[in-house]
């Protein structure tokens, strides 16, 4: 009986080890699952990745900390101006879409040179035009353009313009130190004094000539000073030879003549001239 018992025991035990058995078996060979695996960074990988991290920050450190101190050097702030330095010189320039140079400024040790199709100049509003500059003409709108310079203005060739004008209680000079002082106009030229004296001097000549018209002399007194009184002679061919000082006489016609001076007027003696005018 104890050998029956013990075999039936055994043999319980070999039949429930061919169950599990056959259970896992089953349980591996089942179709549609898929095998499970750990997700996530392990090992050296994780180590790898936080040492990225960690340098990123700190770039990100450095790089905050030098735009900090630029700002704090170059003083950039809402309410300072903008300031640019350079131990040679500063260069601003402007490209269109194609990436072509329009212009350019540059800011040098020795001249400033501005680079573009025109120059303007405009008022602190910028809506009006007060200098504009291109390669045919240079035009100046301002109400009055004034010269300080002590040798005045030079210009190599003409100028044009409807007036020029001397400031209050200063006298205006135009003088031409080694050449001649030319001044032409098709419908005239006028030079006046309205409140003083009007002096034109020569050191040699002075000369005025019309080809076609005439010139009037117009005014209450006309003087011509420092004649010198000559000996009158009365046979004229005498006369041409020795007179070498003449009286200006003057016809009602307004033209005038000369007539050998002597201490009294001889205008009388010589007015036949005037009958041929």
């Amino acid at each position: 009986m104890e050998q029956s018992a013990t075999l039936d025991i055994e043999t319980l035990k070999i039949t429930q080890e061919q169950f599990i058995l056959a259970s896992q078996s089953l349980h591996l060979q089942r179709p549609g699952c898929d095998a499970v695996y750990p997700v996530g960074l392990y090992g050296w990988r994780k180590r790898c990745l936080y040492f990225f991290l960690l340098l990123l920050l700190v770039t990100m450190i450095v790089n905050l900390a030098l735009t900090v101190w630029i700002i704090k050097v170059m003083n950039f702030s809402v309410d300072s101006l903008l300031v640019l330095r350079s131990e040679k010189n500063v260069t601003l320039n402007a490209r269109n879409d194609q990436g072509q140079l329009t212009g350019q400024l540059t800011v040098g040790p020795e001249a400033v040179e501005a680079q573009c199709q025109r120059l303007e100049v405009r008022s602190k509003d910028g809506g009006r035009l007060l200098f504009t500059a291109n390669e045919d003409e240079v035009i100046m709108t301002t109400e009055k353009f004034t010269v300080t310079g002590s040798e005045g203005a030079v210009f190599g060739h003409s100028v044009e313009t409807p007036l020029i004008q001397a400031r209050a209680s200063e006298d205006l000079k135009l003088e031409s130190p080694t050449r001649t002082l030319t001044m032409e106009a098709p419908r005239g030229v006028e030079v006046s004094a309205a409140k003083g004296l009007l002096k034109v001097s020569g050191r040699k000549d002075l000369q005025l000539e019309s080809t076609e018209g005439e010139i009037l002399l117009d005014a209450n007194t006309i003087q011509m000073g420092s004649l010198p009184l000559g000996v009158y002679t009365p046979s004229p061919a005498q006369a041409s030879l020795e007179q070498a000082v003449y009286e200006v006489c003057v016809c009602p016609s307004g033209k005038i003549y000369l007539s050998p001076a002597e201490s009294s007027s001889t205008c009388q003696a010589m007015s036949n001239i005037c009958l041929w005018s």
